[in-house]
């Protein structure tokens, strides 16, 4: 496992997370992903650790309201959130995470416009 680190834009939302060091991403095409070019790496629960932030993130639900999209209230990134697909783990947009992290990740596509039939491939 490798130590990586990330957060917002601003540098208020902050956290580590113990990933392996090639990591499979999702690029998903959903209404939301789509338009932010959020790339899911998905890490279970116990291997994240929010670091600072956490009475800076907003919440934000819509339609099945399973997923919680928190973005930093000072710059509106979403640099993490709670996906529906996952319930035991944590989406890190693999975007926000220190440039020094030295993954070498797989991208794999996924069809969130079509999320039931997707859900099930995975």
């Amino acid at each position: 496992m490798t130590v990586v680190a990330g957060g917002c834009h601003c540098g208020a939302v902050r956290f580590e997370a113990n990933v392996e060091p090639a990591p499979e991403l999702l690029d998903c095409n959903c209404s939301m992903c789509a338009r932010t070019g959020f790339l899911h790496l998905i890490v279970p629960h116990e291997n994240f650790t929010l670091q600072s932030g956490k009475d800076d993130l907003r919440s934000y639900r819509f339609g099945s309201r399973r997923a919680e999209h928190l973005f930093c209230q000072c710059c509106g990134v979403k640099s993490f959130y709670q996906p529906r697909s996952h319930p035991d783990c944590w989406s890190i947009n693999f975007n926000c995470l220190d440039g020094d992290h030295g993954l070498e990740p797989l991208i794999r596509k996924f069809d969130g416009q079509n999320w039931e039939a997707a859900k099930a491939k995975l």
